[in-house]
């Protein structure tokens, strides 16, 4: 059917605008985001080689007490998430309960490309073994709640320049990473929710947060009284879209999808969306 392959395109193509992030179900119980954000230095880029992103969920002296996420190793050019941007590293179903640290692993070739032009390697030989550790107070994620750890890397902080470094020397040699991350962590308590009309069309729902780059999009779909509800979403702007998943009845106005923008979410709150026509 016609319909239902525009619903495929247009769903593929909203969620590849998150970049690593999945299409999330915001009612399908805890999750947790894990974000990466920089306080800007003066260079023009760098690349961090994340490899492995962990959480740890007991006392610090018990060693098993550590659980990977679902993350794909890549790498994060971080001077791009400045200014209230931020990469979406992680965002995954979570059980609820208390986690203690989290550790970012990182491989080998992470770089730094200076204000010369010149691409320098860094070097942490603690982000290569045992990872980049840090502490959380304590975070306890509860039925239904989506929790965000916030990883604000400082560049101007985290890269320095090699000791007794001089011009004389190896360009590639010329600085070590050292992270300096401060780690934010927030339950995440926003909404959003509507109802359309007819009930029938068993429209999918996404909710695209357009005020950040590269967009976020959470999805649902309504019930059979044609309401809907999504919880437990960042505060920031939206695009909500409707694509109905069935066909009028013979000699009934066609359905058709909808979109509302400019829909503002703030935490803590649920936005009420004004009723929306499908047919």
């Amino acid at each position: 059917m016609k319909l239902n392959r525009f619903l495929s395109f247009v769903a593929l193509a909203a969620l590849t605008l998150t970049g690593c992030s999945k299409d999330n179900d915001s009612d399908a119980g805890t999750k947790l985001e894990v974000r990466l954000t920089d306080a800007p230095g003066d260079f023009r880029a760098v690349s961090l080689d994340v490899r492995q992103i962990e959480v740890h969920l007991k006392d610090e002296q018990v060693a098993d007490g550590w659980q990977t996420l679902n993350f794909t190793p890549q790498f994060v050019n971080i001077l791009d998430y400045v200014n209230g941007k931020s990469a979406l590293l992680v965002s995954t179903d979570f059980a609820p309960g208390d986690i203690k640290e989290i550790r970012l692993i990182l491989g080998p070739n992470s770089t730094v490309t200076g204000t010369d032009g010149f691409v320098y390697d860094l070097k942490t030989p603690s982000g290569q073994t045992s990872g980049v550790k840090l502490k959380l107070d304590k975070v306890t994620l509860r039925e239904g709640e989506t929790f965000q750890l916030l990883l604000d890397f400082d560049v101007a902080k985290s890269i320095v320049e090699r000791g007794k470094w001089n011009a004389s020397k190896k360009k590639e040699e010329r600085y070590l990473l050292k992270p300096v991350i401060r780690l934010v962590a927030q339950e995440i308590a926003g909404g959003l929710s509507g109802t359309v009309t007819p009930a029938a069309t068993l429209p999918q729902i996404l909710a695209i947060r357009t005020s950040l780059i590269p967009a976020d999009t959470f999805s649902t779909a309504a019930d059979a009284s044609g309401a809907y509800r999504l919880l437990g979403i960042p505060s920031g702007v939206y695009r909500v879209e409707y694509f109905p998943t069935t066909t009028a009845p013979t000699n009934q106005p066609a359905y058709h999808g909808a979109v509302r923008t400019g829909i503002v979410v703030t935490n803590n709150q649920e936005t009420r969306i004004d009723p929306v026509k499908l047919d």
